[in-house]
């Protein structure tokens, strides 16, 4: 189908929980979701930006249907919590992977779990949160999981060994690491999905998104969500030829959680790479390699504690006619 970005299929009656929600690319995720219909779970670190996002979204969009649940995808005991709320939805029809740093810190810090804090917030706790969700996706035909990752995937490459960067860390291949890392998973959960039968029209479907080069001086201004200073604004807008707002990066995210035709293992992002119309993109090779991915997976296991069953093949009964 030709896809709008701004004029997007109904999404009523389906629920979408996305992570990092009440700012940036999350944020216009969550607003172009609930303006389609989609009853829209900000699950947000601070309780406080959420309610302020979920309110900016109640004002610009009447009638939203908009939830908070407190989430930092930093801490694995808060992701456990917020499972355990986010279980008790009668379906989960989207998860996006979305919260994360986005200016890591010079020197390497660790999460209160004890990890590198870049890749416990971009990656081991949607790892983990995923893998606790299962049973949500599983019980909603046609569930989407999306994976945002990043084109700085295609500057700094990494095969992901020293993933903790414990020898040499430096805080731009942190983030690339961590990003490489939610994409190599991305694609890894749409093998495994389909080696297990789960994956199609009725089971859970996985894939990766990028928003371009989207920065903060051409988002819309919004009060407590989206404030660029003058400074910011005057800086951003020399990118203009090159860059484009959050509203916008948030479309190939919006298109592979909504398009009808999307399928598990696609890759949407600008069509030109930095801005533009969300299209079909071609992954790097790390991305894709299934030793990368096999081994990223054994230790994604091991260090949030967290074992990832696969669902078996679903089978949807069909409604009894009267």
């Amino acid at each position: 189908m030709t896809w709008n970005p701004r004029i997007l299929p109904g999404q009523a009656g389906k629920t979408f929980v996305i992570t990092g929600a009440n700012t940036g690319l999350g944020y216009f995720t969550a607003e172009q979701l609930a303006d389609a219909g989609a009853h829209v779970v900000l699950a947000c670190r601070n309780p406080a930006r959420a309610e302020t996002a979920a309110g900016a979204i109640r004002g610009r969009v009447p009638g939203a249907a908009v939830s908070t649940v407190p989430l930092d995808v930093a801490d694995l005991a808060s992701v456990r919590r917020a499972a355990e709320i986010l279980l008790e939805l009668p379906a989960v029809h989207g998860l996006i992977l979305n919260a994360g740093i986005v200016h890591p810190p010079r020197t390497r810090e660790l999460s209160v779990d004890g990890d590198e804090l870049v890749l416990a917030t971009n990656y081991l706790g949607h790892f983990a949160l995923t893998a606790l969700l299962l049973p949500a996706l599983q019980r909603t035909p046609g569930s989407r999981v999306v994976s945002l990752g990043s084109m700085i995937s295609r500057i700094i490459d990494s095969t992901l060994d020293d993933l903790q960067l414990e020898k040499n860390y430096k805080k731009w291949t942190a983030y690339a690491q961590s990003k490489i890392a939610l994409q190599v998973f991305g694609f890894e959960l749409d093998r495994r999905l389909r080696a297990a039968g789960a994956d199609g029209p009725d089971g859970i479907t996985s894939l990766v998104a990028h928003p371009g080069y989207s920065i903060s001086g051409l988002t819309p201004g919004i009060r407590g969500v989206s404030e660029p200073g003058r400074g910011a604004r005057f800086v951003d807008n020399l990118q203009g030829m090159m860059a484009q707002g959050k509203d916008r990066g948030a479309w190939p995210i919006v298109r592979a959680a909504a398009d009808p035709d999307a399928a598990g293992g696609q890759y949407y992002g600008p069509r030109f790479l930095t801005r533009g119309a969300p299209t079909l993109q071609t992954p790097t090779r790390t991305s894709l390699d299934e030793a990368v991915a096999a081994a990223l997976w054994s230790r994604s296991e091991s260090l949030t504690k967290t074992p990832f069953s696969l669902p078996a093949k679903v089978h949807f009964s069909p409604p009894h006619g009267p």
